[in-house]
C-alpha cells in the first residue's frame, strides 16, 4: 500500500462516518446546555478514559478550566486519570478497576455530571464508575464507538459514533469535545440572566437501554432521538427525568423543570 493509498483509506472511513455521526451529535447541543447549567450553579464535571481516550477528556477539562476561545470564568472540570498519586495508589489496593470509581464517589455530589470516553465501550473501569456514578446520583453520559455496548447501556445518555474503526471514533470524540465546548459557552450568558432561585436541579434519571440512531426526521426541534417525538425518549432523560415534553421551547415541562428548563430556545426568555 502507498502512502497516497493509506491517506486515502483513512480519509474515506472518517468521510463515510460523518454523516451517521451527525445525527448522533445533535445531542450535543442540549448536553451543552445542561452542562452549563450545571457548571453555572457550582456543579462539577468528572470524566475519565483509558489511553488515547485519556489524552481527549483531559483535552475536555483543559477547555472548561481555561477556555475554549473567548475570555470567560473557570468552569469546574476534573480528568480523573490525571491524579497519578490517587489512580496509582487505587489501583494497587483496589484494583485497577476501581480506579475511577473511588473517585467518583470521593469527588461525586448528586447532580454533578460524569462523561466516560472509550471506544470499545466495554472497559471494565469504566463500567465500574458508571456504576459508582449512579449510585452517587450523577448524571452519567458516555462517548463510545459503535453501540450498543456496556457503557452505553450502563449511562443516561450516550454519543456512539458509528465507526468500526478506533481511529476514526476518537478522531470523532475530539471533534464532539470542541462543540460540547462551544455549546457550554453559548448557553453560559443566557444562563447569567436567570436570577440564582430559577437555576433548575436536574433530576437524576436511571439509565435508558441504547437506541440506533433514527433518521434527521424523527428528532424534532431539539435533535433528540425519541420513539415518540417527545424528547429523549428511552435513551434520554425519560419519563423519571426531564419529563414527558423533553426540551420544549420552554424548557423541560411542568412535569420537569418549569418554566426555566435547559432548553435552548427558552433559556435566555424566561422573566424571573
Amino acid at each position: 500500500m502507498t502512502p497516497h493509498d493509506t491517506l486515502d483509506a483513512h480519509l474515506s472511513g472518517l468521510a463515510a462516518t460523518l454523516l451517521p455521526y451527525r445525527r448522533e451529535a445533535a445531542r450535543l447541543a442540549d448536553w451543552g446546555t445542561e452542562l452549563a447549567w450545571t457548571l453555572a450553579r457550582g456543579g462539577r464535571l468528572l470524566v475519565a478514559g483509558n489511553g488515547g481516550s485519556a489524552a481527549e477528556a483531559q483535552h475536555l477539562t483543559a477547555e472548561l478550566v481555561g477556555k475554549l476561545r473567548d475570555d470567560r470564568e473557570p468552569l469546574s472540570a476534573i480528568a480523573l486519570h490525571a491524579e497519578t498519586s490517587a489512580l496509582t495508589a487505587i489501583g494497587n489496593d483496589y484494583g485497577y478497576h476501581e480506579v475511577f470509581a473511588r473517585q467518583v464517589r470521593a469527588h461525586g455530589r448528586p447532580d454533578d455530571i460524569l462523561l466516560l470516553m472509550s471506544t470499545s465501550g466495554t472497559s471494565a473501569n469504566l463500567l465500574t464508575a458508571a456504576h459508582a456514578g449512579q449510585e452517587t446520583g450523577l448524571r452519567c453520559w458516555a462517548f463510545t464507538g459503535p453501540a450498543p455496548n456496556p457503557l452505553a447501556e450502563a449511562c443516561h445518555d450516550v454519543l456512539a459514533v458509528p465507526s468500526p474503526d478506533s481511529q476514526v471514533v476518537q478522531e470523532l470524540h475530539l471533534v464532539s469535545t470542541h462543540l460540547l465546548c462551544e455549546y457550554v459557552d453559548q448557553a453560559l450568558p443566557l444562563i447569567r440572566q436567570l436570577p440564582t432561585a430559577s437555576l433548575p436541579t436536574p433530576r437524576s434519571a436511571a439509565p435508558a437501554r441504547w437506541l440506533p440512531a433514527p433518521a434527521a426526521d424523527d428528532r424534532g426541534a431539539t435533535g433528540h432521538r425519541s420513539p415518540d417525538h417527545n424528547g429523549h425518549g428511552t435513551n434520554g432523560h425519560g419519563a423519571n427525568g426531564h419529563g414527558s415534553n423533553g426540551h420544549g421551547a420552554n424548557g423541560h415541562g411542568t412535569n420537569g423543570h418549569g418554566a426555566s428548563g435547559h432548553g435552548i430556545a427558552g433559556a435566555g426568555r424566561v422573566q424571573p
